[in-house]
């Protein structure tokens, strides 16, 4: 896949021209770097679209989600909300949280250790589009995922809806917010990660941290304080209490940390994680592809060979 979208990218967004003289110049970007990142990303939504691998992937999420809401009983502690639906509302957050800090990663690293960004030096505004691209690819596989969680959760577990267009529009602005939050952060981890072997690792340990202290499988209540305000540095801890405010009625303020939803927080904390992952994204992306070479590259190909991670 990663060959087939660097083709077209190369093709349309970079290229030398020759210039006067008998001297070459580099040409200028066909098109801007965003139309070729949104090019790019449509190429890659179609390849997982027919790779049933992939989406079986994300399936499995939703389904987790699904059995834990149908053997988790009572309610939640001084409300009459069940306890099934704040895990379904949190589990909605850890949803978007996994895919931009789990996924993306992983997809850059795979990609960086076949080359993509070794390709990508030579191309004019082709960071920039790339990381667009994967923007695209991770927001459409986010927002499927949380529609299709709320969907199967209210058809078949009596989950958690909206009840009117406020919430709906908070469900909105949480969602994408969020995403800001943690696709720029996803996609600066997969810069700076040794590889694919390693990636996973390094980043699912802290992951799961955040998923039990965040309060999103349980009222965060119910945790040591100082637990509370380390969670509360993190954005998977406002992304759920931004989901709870939209599918939750407002009876389950009682189970917060302060007693109301704290939307305004809520937006000024994601804003400031999406503000400080783009600084951080286009920067160390770049360093990245500064840093690669055909030798550098080669020698990571050989050491997968001999270690047995691929074929030779």
């Amino acid at each position: 896949m990663t060959d087939k979208v660097d083709a077209v990218d190369t093709a349309d967004v970079a290229g030398v021209n020759d210039a006067p003289g008998g001297t070459e110049e580099p040409r200028r970007p066909t098109r801007p770097y965003w139309r070729a990142g949104l090019l790019r990303g449509g190429i890659e939504l179609r390849h997982l679209l027919r790779n049933p691998r992939e989406m079986s992937g994300q399936l499995t999420n939703v389904v987790v989600a699904l059995l834990i809401a149908a053997y988790v009983g009572g309610d939640v502690p001084r409300t009459d909300t069940p306890t099934a639906h704040l895990v379904l509302a949190g589990f909605a957050a850890y949803l978007l949280f996994q895919i931009g800090l789990i996924s993306l990663p992983q997809m850059l690293v795979t990609e960086r250790e076949e080359g993509a960004l070794l390709r990508l030096r030579a191309t004019p505004g082709g960071i920039p589009a790339y990381l667009i691209a994967k923007c695209l690819l991770v927001v459409v596989m986010a927002v499927g995922s949380l529609s299709l969680l709320v969907a199967a959760t209210a058809l078949l577990v009596d989950g958690p809806l909206p009840r009117g267009p406020g919430d709906w529009l908070t469900l909105l602005w949480v969602t994408a917010l969020g995403l800001l939050a943690v696709v720029p952060l996803g996609a600066a981890l997969g810069a700076v990660l040794p590889n694919p072997r390693e990636a996973l690792a390094l980043i699912m340990l802290p992951t799961m941290g955040l998923l039990f202290t965040s309060g999103a499988l349980f009222p965060i209540t119910s945790l040591p304080v100082p637990v509370q305000q380390v969670a509360a540095v993190f954005p998977l801890k406002w992304m759920a209490q931004g989901l709870r405010s939209a599918l939750l009625p407002d009876s389950a303020r009682a189970a917060e940390a302060a007693g109301s939803w704290e939307l305004p927080m809520v937006a000024l904390v994601l804003t400031a994680w999406a503000v400080l992952g783009f600084l951080l994204a286009v920067p160390l992306l770049r360093r990245a592809a500064r840093r690669e070479s055909g030798s550098r590259l080669t020698a990571r190909h050989r050491k997968a060979v001999q270690s047995g991670a691929v074929l030779a």
